[in-house]
């Protein structure tokens, strides 16, 4: 069988969606198990309080399905910290979890660093941008890992509205499309069934992550998805529809530096050689009144080493 045509069956196989399965027989399958939220979160004052209070209510207090919440703030400017801890979280600031391995700035830094302080055996990645945040998403996502131990990773997909004119919300966003899916397809085509490679809601067994490197800023995800296939295989993976799920969506600018990020992530996991950095430059352009300007803009892409190795923790 080719990988597309792998991928095809996996696809019909291996593909939930939220709205089947329920809440109380999640709770009796869950056991003892310990179930950790963690949140990257910069500058996200304006939803992060919604997010950890609808976790707390619904699936803490109500239906007890989450053990601790648990939120990384990366540098925050504003008051994302004090919000998120009013609202019943852990609040960790990313300089001051393993500080002898230094830090870094960017997503894939603070999803590293929550597996170093998480106590749960099983752990899920929110974005703490989504607005209206509703408890099915740790519902959907928890919930193959719950009805099926074959499984150690799942992934997240939903439809994605603009804010604005006309409604595209089919498949992945601007640089899934544009970038990663034809990477996907080139050098890892076992992937190509999954709607939204890149995005940021995920579940996982604390172990199997714990045992591979991170890739910083917006290469984290499409890094963990290359590595968990490569250990573990494709029938170890899955995917969920989530429904909707509203949040900001990026400029170009943004949107151009994640493209190389994504690019260097393909770079540092697929074929990488002895390199655990990777830096891209290309060229921005702004206007500034009538004039245009172009400067050049760097961007780094290293690798982390495995959590289980920083914390010198015995292997699973």
């Amino acid at each position: 069988m080719s990988d597309l045509h792998e991928a095809a069956a996996w696809f019909d196989s291996h593909t939930y969606r939220f709205d089947q399965f329920d809440p109380a027989a999640l709770v009796e399958a869950k056991g003892r198990t310990r179930v950790s939220i963690l949140i990257p979160a910069k500058d996200e004052a304006a939803t992060i309080g919604a997010i950890v209070t609808t976790l707390r209510t619904e699936l803490m207090d109500r239906v007890p399905l989450v053990d601790e919440i648990i939120v990384m703030d990366s540098h925050s400017t504003d008051e994302t910290g004090d919000i998120a801890r009013s609202a019943g979280a852990k609040v960790f600031h990313v300089d001051e979890v393993v500080p002898h391995v230094g830090s870094r700035r960017g997503k894939g830094e603070a999803m590293w660093k929550a597996l170093a302080v998480m106590s749960g055996d099983i752990g899920i990645y929110l974005d703490a941008d989504v607005q209206e945040f509703t408890a099915d998403f740790v519902i959907g996502l928890l919930g193959p890992l719950l009805v099926d131990d074959d499984l150690v990773f799942v992934k997240a997909f939903y439809d994605r509205p603009w804010s604005s004119g006309p409604s595209r919300s089919s498949g992945g966003g601007r640089v899934t499309e544009l970038v990663a899916r034809p990477l996907i397809h080139d050098r890892a085509p076992l992937l190509s069934g999954f709607v939204q490679p890149l995005a940021g809601e995920c579940a996982f067994r604390v172990d199997a992550l714990r045992d591979i490197p991170y890739v910083s800023d917006y290469g984290v995800d499409i890094g963990l998805m290359i590595d968990v296939l490569r250990e573990h295989g494709l029938s170890a993976m899955a995917q969920v529809d989530l429904g909707l799920r509203l949040h900001r969506h990026q400029d170009l600018a943004a949107l151009s530096a994640m493209a190389q990020h994504v690019q260097a992530a393909f770079d540092l996991r697929v074929e990488p050689g002895d390199r655990t950095t990777v830096e891209g430059t290309a060229m921005v352009f702004r206007r500034e009144g009538s004039t245009m300007r172009m400067a050049e803009r760097t961007t780094t892409t290293v690798e982390r080493p495995p959590m289980r190795d920083v914390l010198g923790l015995s292997g699973s």
